[in-house]
Protein backbone atom coordinates (compact mmCIF):
# COMPACT_ATOMS: atom_id res chain seq x y z
CA UNK A 1 0.00 0.00 0.00
CA UNK A 2 1.05 3.08 -0.79
CA UNK A 3 2.19 5.75 2.00
CA UNK A 4 -0.96 8.43 2.08
CA UNK A 5 -0.11 12.17 1.89
CA UNK A 6 -1.22 14.64 4.08
CA UNK A 7 -4.04 16.91 2.76
CA UNK A 8 -2.42 20.33 3.18
CA UNK A 9 -4.92 23.46 2.78
CA UNK A 10 -3.54 26.67 2.32
CA UNK A 11 -3.35 29.04 4.33
CA UNK A 12 -3.08 32.84 3.69
CA UNK A 13 0.31 34.42 5.05
CA UNK A 14 -0.05 36.60 8.02
CA UNK A 15 2.28 39.59 6.92
CA UNK A 16 -0.64 42.51 7.98
CA UNK A 17 0.30 43.84 11.33
CA UNK A 18 -1.85 45.73 14.27
CA UNK A 19 -1.00 47.29 16.48
CA UNK A 20 -3.65 48.28 19.47
CA UNK A 21 -2.98 50.20 23.25
CA UNK A 22 -5.25 48.10 25.57
CA UNK A 23 -5.87 48.63 29.23
CA UNK A 24 -3.91 46.58 31.94
CA UNK A 25 -7.84 45.21 32.82
CA UNK A 26 -8.24 44.29 28.55
CA UNK A 27 -4.93 43.08 28.41
CA UNK A 28 -5.20 40.54 31.44
CA UNK A 29 -8.22 39.23 29.57
CA UNK A 30 -6.61 39.05 25.95
CA UNK A 31 -3.70 36.74 27.64
CA UNK A 32 -6.37 34.73 30.09
CA UNK A 33 -8.77 33.98 26.42
CA UNK A 34 -5.30 33.18 24.61
CA UNK A 35 -4.16 30.64 26.96
CA UNK A 36 -7.58 28.69 27.74
CA UNK A 37 -8.50 28.49 23.36
CA UNK A 38 -5.04 28.02 22.56
CA UNK A 39 -5.39 30.98 19.88
CA UNK A 40 -3.26 33.53 19.39
CA UNK A 41 -4.38 37.26 19.95
CA UNK A 42 -4.53 38.22 15.97
CA UNK A 43 -6.59 34.93 15.63
CA UNK A 44 -8.81 36.29 18.70
CA UNK A 45 -9.09 39.51 16.93
CA UNK A 46 -10.22 37.33 13.67
CA UNK A 47 -12.70 35.54 15.74
CA UNK A 48 -14.10 38.92 17.26
CA UNK A 49 -14.85 40.79 14.23
CA UNK A 50 -15.77 37.76 12.19
CA UNK A 51 -18.80 37.12 14.76
CA UNK A 52 -19.68 40.51 15.01
CA UNK A 53 -20.34 40.85 11.46
CA UNK A 54 -22.27 37.79 11.14
CA UNK A 55 -24.22 39.14 14.03
CA UNK A 56 -24.34 42.54 11.79
CA UNK A 57 -26.14 40.30 9.07
CA UNK A 58 -28.35 38.08 10.67
CA UNK A 59 -31.42 40.15 12.46
CA UNK A 60 -32.91 37.53 15.66
CA UNK A 61 -36.44 38.33 16.50
CA UNK A 62 -37.07 37.85 19.97
CA UNK A 63 -40.77 38.27 22.57
CA UNK A 64 -43.28 40.61 21.41
CA UNK A 65 -40.90 41.20 17.98
CA UNK A 66 -41.45 37.53 16.56
CA UNK A 67 -45.14 37.80 16.99
CA UNK A 68 -45.73 40.77 15.07
CA UNK A 69 -43.51 39.96 12.61
CA UNK A 70 -44.99 36.41 11.90
CA UNK A 71 -48.55 37.83 12.46
CA UNK A 72 -47.71 40.35 9.64
CA UNK A 73 -46.63 37.56 7.50
CA UNK A 74 -49.58 35.04 8.04
CA UNK A 75 -52.05 37.94 7.52
CA UNK A 76 -50.90 39.55 4.91
CA UNK A 77 -53.02 42.36 3.87
CA UNK A 78 -54.49 42.43 0.08
CA UNK A 79 -52.59 45.15 -1.67
CA UNK A 80 -54.46 48.91 -1.96
CA UNK A 81 -55.68 50.33 -4.77
CA UNK A 82 -52.60 52.70 -5.18
CA UNK A 83 -50.01 49.61 -5.02
CA UNK A 84 -52.22 47.97 -8.00
CA UNK A 85 -51.99 51.40 -9.86
CA UNK A 86 -48.22 51.69 -9.55
CA UNK A 87 -47.65 47.75 -10.62
CA UNK A 88 -49.77 48.63 -13.76
CA UNK A 89 -47.65 51.10 -14.50
CA UNK A 90 -44.19 49.68 -13.69
CA UNK A 91 -45.36 46.94 -15.90
CA UNK A 92 -46.90 48.95 -18.53
CA UNK A 93 -43.74 50.94 -18.85
CA UNK A 94 -40.83 47.96 -18.50
CA UNK A 95 -43.05 45.44 -20.16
Amino acid sequence: MPASTPKTTKRELKKERIELRVAASAKELIQRAMSVSGLTAGDLAYEGARRVLDEHQRMVLTGADRDAFLDAVASRPEPTAKLVAALRRHHDIMG
